[in-house]
């Protein structure tokens, strides 16, 4: 018979994994749910605009290489998530540290300054995504009461600002395993908006309202320069790379997955589930909108709808709903790695490392001072970035432009060159470059491109004044 110190020793074990820390519970269920909520989301209303840019062949084309390379380098990376071995290495809690281990300490700078200012980049996107549905809801019901010819036309800011102050509270969630409730409700209605959507434009196609379609899109002409044919089609590819883009919280959602089977085992088979199904769903909705609206079809296809407008309108309210939930599940690694360096910085400062416990009822809050201060002081500049720029499709395009590239396929690509110790020459060396070289090029491209249809709406636009217009 054990003794008691043995017993009390073993069911310490049996209560945490390898590493020390509470024992993963999560499974290819959660982890899939986690990766629908980021997959699946605003930026899919982008996507018919995409299409109209490319056109049919080049449109479908570019989903299918984009969804491809993902399987292909998220298996990669998954591989890594332990160091040295994959399946009994020591385990990388963050992709930044994966980088470290594999790659070394110039390149860990070089994938943090990107990953975090992704990262950060997305929050501002997620609330200029929110303030514009919020601000269509108040235009649907405007229309619908009034009739087209009334001006219902409304500012952007007060929605902006709403959207901001709920972000400052639910950003002290204080780390990502307790938001499997936010991130399950934010994929049920990420589905919800994407349906409401996909059948929106199925109704309008079999009322026979068709739109004149082009297997190259938009055709240059008065209206349309070649120059900006060109930055138009390098933005969709900005869209379409921040569709099929969930490598900033990869190892964050590893980092939740019982240890058997092998978590890269599980998070490969996740990896093909979710982006078969992201797949799948991205071609219904770019498809049938660009059918729908053709060279009209608007940078978020809601817009483009009236009626029925309570179905339009809980269309909206969903894309908002699930907005809440990504804004967490995007945003809490960037608050964790600011936080965790500002400990290691200063491992005595009580104002950074205390947590003061505040008691609710029957439930207790630990409240910790800098993790207050500086995560509102973030939602408050994210806020205020939104308010200046809330151009839609044009920022999510520079979201994916800028990550898609470096994080989704060199980095990975490199770590998994490092730890099979490819031969330098060799073919298959010299084919995952080609391949790194491709994207980066495809990335850069976007990047010009997005920038500079900002630019333009910074001209169009007066700053702080933008009033949505449907």
């Amino acid at each position: 018979m054990m003794s008691a110190d043995q017993l009390n020793s073993h069911l310490m074990e049996l209560e945490l994994d390898d590493d020390g820390r509470i024992k993963r519970t999560g499974n290819v269920t959660t982890a899939t749910t986690h990766i629908i909520t980021v997959v699946v989301g605003a930026g899919v209303l982008a996507l018919s605009w995409a299409m109209a840019q490319l056109g049919w062949i080049l449109g479908i084309t570019s989903m299918f290489i984009f969804s491809s390379i993902s399987v292909f380098t998220y298996g990669l990376m998954a591989d890594c998530y332990r160091f040295p071995d994959p399946i009994n290495g020591k385990r990388n809690y963050t992709y930044m540290q994966a980088v470290k281990v594999y790659l070394g300490g110039n390149m860990h700078m070089v994938c943090g300054s990107i990953l975090y200012a992704k990262l950060a980049g997305i929050t501002v996107g997620y609330t200029i995504t929110s303030s514009i549905s919020l601000a269509a809801v108040e235009k649907i019901v405007c229309v619908h009461r009034k009739g087209h010819e009334v001006d219902c036309s409304s500012s952007l800011n007060p929605y902006t600002v709403g959207f901001g102050i709920l972000q400052m509270f639910l950003s002290q969630i204080p780390n990502f395993h307790e938001l499997t409730w936010l991130s399950t409700i934010a994929a049920i209605t990420s589905f919800g908006y994407v349906f409401i959507a996909i059948a929106l434009c199925l109704s309008r196609l079999i009322s026979g309202k068709w739109a004149p379609t082009s297997i190259t899109g938009i055709k240059v002409g008065p209206e349309l320069s070649l120059e900006d044919k060109v930055m138009r089609m390098c933005s969709s590819m900005g869209n379409i790379a921040l569709a099929c883009t969930y490598a900033t919280v990869i190892y964050d959602i590893m980092d939740t997955l019982k240890s058997h089977p092998p978590e890269n085992q599980q998070m490969k088979r996740v990896n093909v589930i979710g982006v078969t199904a992201m797949t799948m769903i991205f071609l219904l909705c770019s498809c049938l909108g660009y059918a729908a609206f053709g060279d009209h079809t608007p940078g978020n296809i809601f817009v483009a709808f009236y009626e029925p407008y309570w179905l339009v309108a809980l269309g909206d309210i969903f894309v908002v709903i699930h907005v809440v939930g990504a804004y967490q599940v995007l945003g809490q690694p960037f608050f964790r790695f600011i936080e965790m360096s500002a400990s290691t910085k200063w491992p005595k400062s009580s104002f950074i490392n205390k947590e003061h416990p505040i008691s609710l009822g029957n439930a207790t809050i630990d409240l910790n001072l800098f993790r207050l201060i500086w995560r509102t002081i973030f939602v408050i500049f994210a806020t205020t970035v939104a308010m200046a720029m809330p151009f839609f499709n044009q920022f999510l395009s520079l979201l994916g432009a800028v990550g898609f590239g470096p994080l989704v396929v060199i980095f990975p690509i490199q770590m998994h060159i490092a730890q099979n110790h490819i031969r330098k020459l060799s073919l298959k060396w010299c084919l995952l470059q080609c391949l790194n070289c491709i994207f980066l090029l495809v990335s850069l491209a976007a990047t010009v491109a997005s920038v500079h249809e900002i630019s333009q709406n910074l001209h169009k636009y007066k700053i702080f004044a933008y009033k949505q217009y449907r």
